[in-house]
């Protein structure tokens, strides 16, 4: 599957479910959906802690970090090999105009993401209000952290109360320290879909730091789409970008070591975790300040990618294509890449 599993965590958890329920037998339906259930109450990408919790349920902690390895080192060494290229070659005008072509095919994936996710996860006027408040809060220059936690908390009071009564190509220098720490700190706050990723890399690499600029972040993310595996090894491309081969590892280890940490010590608990309906309320209401994440930095993309009538055009046509005629977003990524290649 790491090494084939192309479409984003939707598509990951259906291949399992296909692998290891329908075809293999290895897993009741019923025992497949409470492990899913419990990757979603967690922070980090779920369709790879998904497999690291069948794993650890099938195979005990060697199981854990045998699956969690095998499903992620293949695409680690195919983003790797992107990055060394780009790192190369990105400064061509011929690459810059291929990935130009690509950048507004991202930005329509993000955007069917966002949609998809939101019908799910807004459902009733306390649901909207959170998610007004966490974009507030971001136009205020909250940090994303932050405005995770305050969207929990104010998710938990609204519940509480209805039932009483959030280009140009240059690299700086950044240390592999500081780069193992940011990924670190990404992949143990990130809760949601791996697409929220977009909105901490943003935060980090391009405002924070300005080590990258929002058209190497589009890049980045189509590189992690189109490849198969987790849409977290963005993180891999980014670190090999700026650090070589020792900056893809480590900036792999770093974002993937909380998923397997969480499992680790959390997987024993999944029942009584799972039960717990404080929790569950609390994440809700963080899932919908994701949403207000994922909603801002999409914007914020757009009017980097979408800066020209062939743009617009691509964007369009791709965001019809996976809401409408239910198209793999990897299908379109190619097509804009031959495309580039083409032009």
């Amino acid at each position: 599957m790491g090494t084939v599993a192309f479409g984003g965590p939707a598509a990951h958890t259906a291949m399992m479910e296909e692998e290891l329920v329908s075809k293999r037998e290895w897993m009741t339906k019923k025992e497949f959906l409470d492990l899913m259930g419990f990757t979603n109450l967690i922070p980090g990408p779920n369709s790879t802690e998904l497999a690291i919790l069948i794993g650890y349920k099938m195979g005990g902690r060697l199981g854990l970090f045998l699956v969690g390895a095998s499903f992620i080192l293949p695409a680690m060494l195919i983003v790797m090999a992107i990055g060394f290229f780009y790192r190369s070659f990105g400064h061509l005008p011929a690459i810059q105009n291929v990935f130009a072509f690509i950048q507004p095919v991202v930005v329509a994936v993000i955007a069917q993401a966002l949609w998809k996710l939101s019908r799910n996860a807004l459902k009733g006027i306390p649901t909207y209000l959170v998610l007004f408040l966490g974009l507030g809060l971001l136009l205020t220059g909250l940090n994303e952290i932050s405005t995770l936690l305050i969207c929990g908390a104010a998710y938990w009071l609204l519940n509480k109360f209805s039932e009483s009564r959030k280009s140009n190509f240059a690299i700086e220098p950044m240390s592999l320290g500081l780069l193992f720490l940011t990924f670190l700190k990404i992949g143990s706050v990130l809760y949601g879909s791996g697409y929220i990723l977009i909105a901490f890399l943003q935060a980090e690499f391009v405002e924070n730091y300005q080590i990258l600029t929002q058209s190497q972040l589009l890049d980045a993310v189509a590189v992690g789409e189109f490849t198969p595996g987790p849409v977290f090894t963005t993180a891999t491309f980014i670190g090999t970008l700026l650090h070589g081969v020792p900056g893809g590892i480590l900036g792999t280890i770093a974002i993937f070591l909380p998923a397997f940490l969480l499992i680790f010590f959390l997987g024993p608990l999944f029942g009584k975790i799972q039960e717990s309906q404080f929790l569950s309320v609390v994440l809700r209401g963080v899932s919908i300040g994701s949403l207000a994440l994922m909603a801002s930095v999409t914007f914020q993309l757009a009017l980097t990618s979408l800066a020209s009538l062939l743009a617009l055009l691509i964007f369009v046509v791709t965001l019809f294509g996976l809401l409408k005629l239910k198209i793999p977003s990897y299908w379109f990524i190619l097509g804009a890449l031959v495309l580039g290649i083409i032009f």
